[in-house]
């Protein structure tokens, strides 16, 4: 075993070791902590898990000063958590040696604060990997899980870390009727809690009735996107894949970009044709056509992108970049990108704009007009453009150093 000295983390990981500015560096420092431990993983688990642990129980500790505001820590800390319980989980540890891991982490979950453990919480039941590991756990926590649900009957405010950690030790344990008997006694309970319900459904094989139990549940603080996510894994592990699909895949699988989400949902759903799925996404985002204007490109789908670059308003920088890339190889779809562009920027859409993504927009286009030999008719479209009277077009015409459009040659 590794002592603690020797693990490079615990030097950086010391409590109230990062300071107010410091969310770029603690996530740096996070993911270094990760690759030391699956490093370790490779040729002593048991050992990686231990570490795993004492990174887990310092992170909040040294975390606890930090600007978090912008989710960014918060992030990196839950995905640590959701890398690092597989490790102590698969771990050749002896029952003594895994419920001092567990004595450790319950107290960490306990001191919590900010609450960078939460999903520990959840997946506390993987965490013990023996059934009768968890059932006892279970017992030593359901006492108070009904002392809070008992103060909530009567009105009063009630809360404890310790209810979604019993929830999961039961249904690690198989004790799915207990299970669903304690959240019954809670006459409040919450989304996240319900799920154990649609779990322990699922358990039992009963597949339908388990999302429709969670389709009830939805309320107008619960995400549809939850929804969206229980059901299409439930249908997934079902082998019911087309189903899956159709109903809850363009939901559950919304990434920080358009690119990002089409990636993700072609990644789970091979079997569905490219320009299928382009479609149906677009079809979730009525007005926001132009959004995916980059998803089309990257695909090669350039007639479709031309039309989505004129559909609804679209970035005029991407569409620059895009004009940029492409006006040697395809000058038909740079010139109709570069007016685009010109059109949005004219229509005041767009954010940070300068003078250089104006010059670039029109240089763009009259040179792919050039190459298609469509000078004229390039330059008329661009004439078109520029004619209205608005605060946006008089500062394009500035810059490009064209007269006010009452003084241009109408022709």
């Amino acid at each position: 075993m590794v002592k603690a000295a020797d693990w490079a983390f615990t030097k950086r990981f010391r409590r109230g070791g990062f300071g107010w500015r410091a969310n770029r560096l603690a996530s740096e420092r996070i993911a270094e902590a990760l690759a030391e431990i699956h490093s370790v993983a490779r040729h002593n688990p048991l050992c990686a898990a231990d570490g795993a642990v004492k990174f887990l129980v310092k992170l909040s500790p040294a975390l606890e000063q930090v600007d978090s505001s912008s989710g960014a820590l918060g992030s990196a800390a839950r995905a640590a958590v959701d890398a690092l319980v597989p490790v102590i989980a698969q771990a050749p540890a002896d029952e003594a040696m895994r419920e001092k891991w567990l004595e450790q982490l319950f107290e960490a979950i306990q001191d919590d604060d900010p609450p960078y453990l939460e999903l520990l919480d959840e997946r506390w039941g993987e965490v013990y990997a023996m059934p009768e590991v968890a059932s006892r756990w279970a017992d030593r926590l359901m006492g108070l899980v009904r002392h809070v649900h008992a103060d909530r009957r009567r009105g009063q405010f009630a809360f404890s870390r310790a209810e979604s950690a019993c929830y999961s030790a039961l249904f690690a344990a198989d004790r799915h009727e207990e299970l669903i008997t304690l959240i019954g006694s809670d006459p409040r309970p919450s989304w996240h809690d319900l799920l154990w319900v649609g779990r322990c459904k699922v358990a039992r094989g009963e597949i339908d009735e388990a999302i429709e139990f969670m389709t009830k549940a939805v309320n107008p603080w619960t995400p549809m996107a939850g929804l969206a996510r229980f059901a299409e894994g439930v249908l997934l592990t079902a082998g019911r894949r087309t189903e899956a699909y159709e109903k809850y895949a363009l939901e559950a699988n919304r990434a920080t970009t358009y690119l990002a989400t089409y990636r993700l949902v072609s990644k789970k759903y091979p079997e569905i044709d490219a320009d299928r799925l382009l479609t149906d996404l677009m079809a979730t985002t009525p007005g926001e056509e132009g959004k995916w204007f980059a998803t089309a490109k990257t695909l090669k789908r350039f007639d479709l992108a031309m039309q989505l670059a004129w559909k609804s308003p679209c970035d005029p920088k991407t569409l620059i970049r895009a004009a940029r890339d492409n006006v040697g190889k395809a000058p038909a779809f740079s010139s109709e990108v570069a007016l685009a562009a010109l059109h949005w920027i004219c229509q005041g859409r767009g954010y940070e704009l300068t003078a250089l993504d104006v010059q670039m927009a029109y240089r763009l286009a009259t040179e792919a007009g050039q190459a298609l030999g469509q000078s004229e008719r390039v330059a008329f479209r661009m004439q078109t453009t520029l004619k209205p009277t608005t605060h946006e077009v008089r500062w394009v015409r500035e810059i490009l150093n064209l007269p006010a459009s009452s003084e241009a040659d109408p022709s």
